[in-house]
């Protein structure tokens, strides 16, 4: 039975081809370290870390590729920015739909450092751009924001929330774990200070992989403190970019399978992949509709959301409907608090959890097919 996967917001599968034959290309003939070394195959181990980083920037409209940064995922991304640059006494804007990736550096530096943290709240998942103008305050020092909610699907409106962020002297940082590589993204346009983005969904990369723009202009204290590869006689860490913030051997295999990736993205263009995911996302709200017994949550069927759908089925709970989803009909979604208790919250789901549905670009049709029949098949097992 072919495998029905509809968990893309969490890793994206499959990768395209050309993705595995990267990594193995470079594991097979190059992968020596680099940046620590001045022979051959650690120079073209380090050619290939920055083609990525050019090819990163083409797609964010980032002016120096050295400017971005590779992380592990962008959990590491995301903490790096904020224990990074925030510090005692500041206060955070944010929302109430952050990932814990968001949510729990904020909140560990609430009670170890007195920081203060605001959480707007969208209404009808519409972002009030005059909550936040209210919410600032004269020791606001950033603005962090989802581009898209990983259980709702909202679409913060990014640029115009860069655009006060910019004209208040506010840092802003956007997280793009669900965007990146599936919604158009320009750090000049939309005023982006700093940019958390992970590999592994919709850049098509490898999992382990991620990174960190940020603009020349913002400092910060690194995570890690260690080999960096130059300057290894200082005692402390250099100023140079990107060394500055990759300390330890860089995961070359990985970021080359993500430069395949993003090469895939590139080439078949952010507004084709969009279109294609939105296109599933309407047909499925469409189809879940007129299933008796199902709740969607998130926006109206009428308004932008990412490819990302949570409902409930009356009766059966959103653990077991997702066990019998994949063991019987090898359909593979995900349920419960996807790491957003925030954004359960405000869906009004704190005490269920929900089951999401999370398209990518090797989705087709017949895979919503195959699960509205399956829903069907097990609302009447369960006599709803």
């Amino acid at each position: 039975m072919r495998t029905i996967y509809l968990d893309n917001a969490a890793s994206t599968w499959p990768k395209p081809p050309e993705v595995s034959r990267a990594v193995a290309k470079c594991i097979d003939e190059y992968a020596a370290n680099p940046g620590r070394g001045g022979h051959k195959l650690s120079l073209k181990a380090s050619k290939a870390v920055y083609q990525a980083r050019v090819r990163l920037a083409r797609l964010f409209n980032v002016k120096n590729p050295n400017d971005i940064f590779f992380t592990v995922n962008a959990t590491h991304a995301l903490n790096q920015a904020i224990k990074g640059f925030v510090k005692a006494g500041d206060h955070v804007i944010t929302t109430s739909l952050e990932h814990n990736s968001v949510r729990r550096p904020l909140e560990f530096l609430r009670k170890e450092a007195g920081v203060q943290i605001t959480y707007i709240k969208p209404e009808n998942h519409q972002f009030s751009l005059d909550a936040i103008t209210s919410a600032i305050q004269t020791n606001t020092t950033m603005i962090v924001v989802s581009h898209a909610s990983n259980l709702l699907g909202t679409i913060a409106p990014v640029k115009e929330i860069g655009l006060i962020a910019r004209e208040t002297g506010i840092t802003y940082l956007v997280d793009a774990s669900q965007t990146a590589g599936i919604l158009p993204l320009d750090v000049e346009e939309m005023k982006i200070d700093m940019l958390a983005f992970p590999g592994h969904k919709g850049l098509y990369g490898p999992q382990g992989t991620g990174g960190l723009y940020v603009r020349s202009s913002v400092e910060l204290t690194p995570l890690l403190h260690g080999g960096t590869g130059s300057h290894s006689e200082e005692i402390d860490q250099p100023m140079t970019r990107p060394d500055r913030y990759e300390s330890g051997t860089l995961n070359t295999p990985g970021i080359v399978g993500l430069s395949a990736g993003v090469d895939f993205v590139l080439k078949t263009g952010v507004e084709t992949i969009r279109q294609k995911e939105w296109t599933l996302t309407q047909l499925l709200l469409d189809k879940l509709s007129k299933v008796e017994g199902v709740r969607v949550f998130g926006p109206d069927k009428d308004i932008e959301r990412v490819g990302v759908v949570p409902f409930m089925l009356e009766g059966v709970d959103a653990s077991e409907l997702a066990y019998i989803l994949d063991q019987e009909y090898n359909i593979a979604v995900r349920s419960g608090f996807h790491c957003t208790p925030l954004a359960h919250e405000t869906a009004g789901t704190s005490d269920t959890g929900a089951v999401r549905v999370s398209f990518g670009y090797f989705n087709e049709e017949e895979d919503i097919d195959a699960l509205i029949k399956a829903l069907q098949e097990i609302k009447e097992a369960f006599v709803i």
